[in-house]
């Protein structure tokens, strides 16, 4: 890579790939760049907020880098699931922010007996503006891309595929300030063995919400307004008791409905595990 970074190199072939024609000091900087992943993602971030030094948009995607890793780390998610490499590269041609790849990293046997990893299944990231390349509007975007194929591969290899799974429990989103807390339920739920997801679109009409339940298929709907929040407790909303859920629905008017408990907030994974069994 390095000699890529200057004038090029020869592989063992002899064909020569033109390089990017950097000066060495030029070279170093990227080099360090590509190899400052540490041992823990705020140690990754230490080195990458030196490395930028007294860059302003150096600094903003350091911050963006802990604000990410951050919402991870509430949801439960450690060094062993996730980690912060700027060693990645993804499509310099279009991605304007975070990149990103996941991989599987469980060993299986191949027809000879050898040991095998499945490897990367997905990947993508941040990507401003190439919706505006065909549309001419600047769109914020990002997106992931899915290996299926390799995919369906590694959950038959695990005998995870065959029976219908049920819907997640979903954990509905109040205040856009308190994303942290919304995730870090979820995170506990899957510690716990529970499916469950956050609301990820806008949070603004709360029918639209429970309306997503209602699609995923989802048995518990968990409730956390400002109010909930001041008293450390949630609202548990028993999606298969209730009744159907209507679009227009307001909070108040969602909670005024039968099928439904308040639980003290840490008690929430206690609870509804009692819900999923009964």
């Amino acid at each position: 890579m390095r000699a890529l970074l200057g004038t090029g190199r020869k592989d063992d072939s002899g064909d020569f790939t033109k390089g990017a024609g950097l000066s060495d000091a030029q070279a170093e900087v990227v080099m360090g760049f590509v190899s400052a992943k540490r041992d823990t993602g705020a140690e990754t971030c230490a080195r990458l907020r030196e490395l930028v030094g007294a860059s302003v948009i150096g600094a903003e995607g350091v911050d963006e880098l802990e604000t990410i890793a951050a919402l991870l780390a509430a949801q439960g998610y450690g060094a062993d699931r996730i980690v912060l490499d700027p060693g990645v590269v993804r499509g310099l041609g279009y991605y304007t922010g975070p990149v990103y790849e996941a991989e599987l990293t469980f060993e299986i046997l191949d027809e000879k007996g050898r040991k095998r990893q499945f490897g990367s299944v997905a990947g993508g990231g941040r990507y401003d503006d190439l919706v505006k390349r065909f549309t001419g509007q600047a769109v914020p975007a990002t997106g992931v891309s899915i290996g299926v194929d390799r995919l369906l591969a590694a959950l038959r290899a695990k005998g995870r595929l065959g029976g219908e799974a049920a819907g997640p429990v979903v954990v509905t989103v109040m205040d856009r300030d308190r994303m942290a807390d919304y995730m870090g339920m979820v995170g506990e739920l899957r510690a716990a063995g529970i499916r469950a997801e956050m609301y990820l679109g806008n949070p603004k009409n709360f029918g639209n919400q429970l309306k997503y339940a209602d699609k995923r298929g989802s048995p518990i709907a968990v409730i956390q307004g400002g109010n909930e929040a001041e008293t450390g407790v949630v609202i548990l909303k028993d999606l298969i008791l209730g009744a159907k859920i209507a679009v227009s629905a307001t909070l108040e008017e969602w909670k005024d409905r039968p099928a439904q408990v308040e639980v003290a907030r840490a008690d929430l994974v206690a609870a509804v595990q009692r819900m999923l069994t009964q």
